[in-house]
């Protein structure tokens, strides 16, 4: 039998959604099938260190990976034959380990957007998931809109505020923000996943506050008009051709506003999913294509999960955003979504990791325009 190919499992990272992170890995590792892949977990604790953690003193059947704290510190660099490795930064039993691709588990800033994409295109190591632009430019939720928006598909209104501004003159940024848009609003970090600082505001006095906190986690925010919608998402895998799965809706419970952080993660009757969603044919048919569009509109590759808003007045789907590193665990929609279109979740990871060797051997193919 030829060598298994060697997948580090990269999760943790200096991110707000650093738990999510070790909720996903649990099952991507549980997953993994072991007859074809070697896996190697490899963990960046909350101050950046890179850490080789050893497969055999974690428990398969645990919900979120440890992060040991003994575990033997790492760099990622690039072999002698062209390979990446793993290499101990202070001495170790555990000597230099050859890998083949590494699987980012991992979510929100300094994770998915773009960063440590660019340490893997540097180290030229295979990795799963968009590049560097699509990367960066899928986390930030204004940027995106206007890429989607210039491909023909529709945005809800929304204004954008900077951190600057806002110290500079309050006021002004604050009737920046109400100009042309209608309560309720929400209130987001442009550069946040998993629903880490979004607040709906009911009444402007709350403006203030919400934005107060938004700029906690980053220094560019969206207000975003509040619209009576259903929540509409839809996995969209690479290939050949790019695959769009049956589309799911997310029902909030009553007591949460909206599908918050605490809806997503803490309460596991946070939120009524219907997969697949309630939508008639051509609805059906019309999201799974706009999800194709953005997806190609922002370059990724691999895999996203792109969400709508279906406007319950209009009729209309709206672009939400797009996460590029969609979430793992076990009642993660993007694995779901796929399971419910015919892709199981342990075929969906190999399909994922063969997807990142074919696109690491394609650019590596190409002429640099040097001689080594």
């Amino acid at each position: 039998m030829a060598d298994k190919i060697r997948v580090v499992v990269l999760y943790g990272g200096r991110s707000g959604e650093h738990e999510v992170s070790l909720k996903s890995a649990a099952s991507v590792l549980r997953h993994l099938d072991r007859a074809r892949f070697e896996v190697i977990p490899v963990s960046i604790d909350k101050t950046g260190r890179w850490q080789w953690n050893d497969l055999a003193r974690i428990d398969p059947a645990q919900a979120a990976l440890p992060i040991l704290p003994d575990a033997p510190e790492m760099r990622l660099a690039r072999g002698a034959d062209g390979r990446g490795v793993l290499v101990p930064i202070s001495e170790s039993a555990t000597g230099p380990i050859e890998i083949d691709v590494v699987f980012p588990v991992m979510h929100g800033p300094l994770c998915e957007d773009g960063t440590v994409q660019g340490l893997l295109e540097l180290a030229e190591v295979a990795y799963v998931g968009s590049g560097v632009l699509a990367s960066a430019v899928s986390m930030d939720k204004d940027v995106a809109k206007r890429l989607a928006e210039f491909a023909g598909v529709p945005v809800a209104p929304y204004r954008v505020l900077t951190r600057k501004a806002f110290a500079a003159d309050r006021a002004a940024s604050l009737a920046k923000a109400v100009e042309g848009l209608s309560l309720p609003v929400f209130v987001k970090p442009c550069n946040m996943g998993s629903s880490v600082g979004i607040h709906k505001v009911k009444t402007w006095d709350e403006l203030g506050t919400a934005l107060d906190d938004a700029f906690r986690y980053d220094v560019k925010v969206l207000v975003e008009q509040g619209i009576d919608a259903r929540e509409i998402e839809v996995a969209v895998l690479d290939g050949e051709t790019l695959f769009a799965s049956v589309a799911s809706e997310l029902n909030p419970n009553a007591h949460h506003e909206f599908y918050s952080y605490e809806a997503k993660y803490l309460d596991p009757d946070g939120a009524r999913v219907d997969l697949p969603a309630r939508l008639d044919p051509a609805q059906m048919e019309r999201v799974r294509a706009l999800a194709v569009q953005v997806f190609a509109a922002l370059e990724c590759s691999d895999l996203a999960r792109v969400d709508f808003f279906l406007d319950r007045q209009t009729g209309e789907f709206c672009f939400n955003e797009i996460n590029t590193l969609p979430g793992f665990t076990s009642i993660s929609m993007y694995p779901k979504m796929m399971e419910a279109s015919g892709v199981p979740y342990g075929e969906l990871l190999t399909r994922l990791v063969h997807l990142a060797l074919e696109r690491y051997q394609q650019r590596h193919a190409l002429e640099r325009g040097y001689s080594s």
